[in-house]
């Protein structure tokens, strides 16, 4: 097993195996989850799609983040999802490796928000917490003990509240509602 836990830029020649490591990961069902909604229509967050590569696998892991806005008041936010790792290298660090190098990229970019649907003891190991009940909806079901957020910024999820969507589900929502009707 040759790898390291450095994680590398995504590239379009990586699409093809992520996708094959995410069918792998969650299964061919995997599409038809809330989550996905949130990506339908949308491009990954610029930079923060990373993965790790492996001499025996090709990639032995894989994250990107998408952009979000919440509620009337259009937060932003991104996303983190989804986050892969090869079955035969869990439990090596590689998915914290990836989540660390791109929160703190992420950081560095800007970005206050995140949020995702996920395994909250997992995920708390890197600072994700249960969102208080009731604050943000998703377009679909979701457990709400796995819709967990980190605030990059302190305080980022003060007076944020509602429904969260893909900036462009957003933008089509408000502009039919501004249209006159009648």
């Amino acid at each position: 097993m040759t790898f390291t836990l450095t994680p590398s830029a995504q590239t379009h020649s990586d699409d093809c195996s992520v996708e094959d490591l995410l069918d792998l990961s969650f299964g061919l069902g995997r599409r038809t989850k809330t989550s996905y909604r949130l990506r339908e229509g949308s491009r990954p967050v610029e930079g923060l799609s990373q993965v790790i590569r492996d001499s025996e696998l090709g990639l032995a892991g894989a994250i990107s983040y998408w952009p979000l806005v919440i509620g009337k008041t259009f937060a932003p936010a991104i996303l983190l999802g989804p986050l892969a790792v090869h079955p035969a290298r869990q439990n090596l660090g590689i998915g914290r490796a990836l989540m660390n190098f791109t929160l703190e990229r992420a950081k560095a970019n800007g970005h206050k928000l995140v949020l995702l649907v996920g395994d909250a003891p997992y995920y708390e190991r890197v600072g994700f917490q249960k969102l208080p009940a009731g604050l943000l909806q998703l377009p679909g079901p979701v457990d709400p003990a796995r819709f967990l957020f980190l605030e990059l910024v302190p305080g980022a999820l003060k007076g944020v509240s509602g429904m969260v969507l893909p900036p462009q589900r957003q933008a089509e929502l408000s502009a039919a509602f501004a249209k006159p009707h009648g």
